[in-house]
């Protein structure tokens, strides 16, 4: 007899592998820790395998735990799907969308297509913009859904991703650390912007600002032509860029979060519960670059 597996289960392995923490999955699930491991642990009964392998600092799926995590979201996707078709009560109306343009070059628009496939009778108002001047847009009631970082130690939103920040330049990218760092930024507010200075600081390195730009497509160009590093999510690096690595001497930056962030008044709408259901259940791998 087939294998039947829970979809409760499988939501929770999936959150594990985008959060990379059973606490950090225990809060975006509403439940606790030793929950999400007793699900991990019936989930690996049921298969016969291994799929988290623990320690005391890390979490990480094993070769078997990816597997099934490819199975989970066609699984999960499927479970969403059946039960809009006999809810008979299909999303419909306006969703108003803010997502960070660096996320608008990967394979986001993607799930965004499945999305409007499996949901006709929604239609987006997108608007693509730096993730600060997004969650503005929110506190103003410009968004329904917002899809972009979050500055660290804001404690808002949905965690997709956690990914770390790297310096990026060119294979041709040389630095005197002598003399001011040249920096690729975005105007404020920025948190990648932030976060490069306050690395470059801590380690007593000076910087200058030698591009500003308004999206990323300029940071890409700056950077691209060798005017001066930057700072982007480890997994949204495009192929136009290098990450630099310790030869360049540049100070750690830390992780950042990819969120999905739902608007108060709107979060309850049956579109916004099912885009965000979506994305989740799509993994964190729809967040990353289409070339990793």
């Amino acid at each position: 007899m087939a294998a039947v597996y829970d979809p409760q289960l499988l939501a929770t392995l999936l959150a594990v592998e985008q959060t990379g923490s059973f606490t950090q999955a225990a809060d975006r699930l509403r439940i606790r820790q030793p929950t999400v491991s007793q699900h991990i642990r019936r989930l690996e009964e049921q298969v016969g395998r291994t799929l988290v392998h623990r320690t005391t600092h890390t979490v990480a799926l094993t070769a078997d735990g990816e597997a099934m995590l490819g199975f989970a979201r066609t699984i999960l996707a499927a479970h969403e799907q059946a039960a809009a078709y006999f809810t008979g009560s299909r999303p419909r109306g306006r969703l108003r969308i803010g997502m960070s343009d660096d996320l608008a070059l990967t394979r986001l628009p993607q799930i965004l297509w499945e999305f409007r496939r499996d949901n006709p009778m929604v239609d987006f108002y997108l608007t693509v913009e730096q993730s600060r001047v997004l969650h503005e847009w929110m506190e103003s009631d410009k968004l329904d859904v917002l899809v972009g970082k979050r500055p660290p130690g804001d404690g808002r939103g949905q965690l997709v991703k956690r990914d770390r920040l790297v310096w990026v330049g060119t294979p041709a990218t040389k630095l005197d650390l002598t003399r001011p760092v040249p920096l690729v930024v975005y105007a404020a507010p920025s948190v990648s912007r932030d976060e490069m200075r306050k690395a470059l600081h801590r380690a007593q390195l000076p910087y200058r600002s030698a591009c500003v730009c308004r999206g990323v497509n300029g940071l890409i160009a700056g950077v691209a032509a060798g005017i001066g590093v930057s700072a982007l999510a480890a997994s949204l690096v495009p192929p136009q860029l290098t990450v630099l690595g310790p030869a360049h001497r540049l100070p750690e930056l830390g992780t950042i979060d990819l969120v999905l962030l739902a608007n108060p008044r709107a979060e309850q709408r049956p579109a916004v519960k099912a885009l965000i259901a979506t994305i989740l259940a799509s993994g964190s791998r729809s967040l990353s670059s289409s070339s990793a």
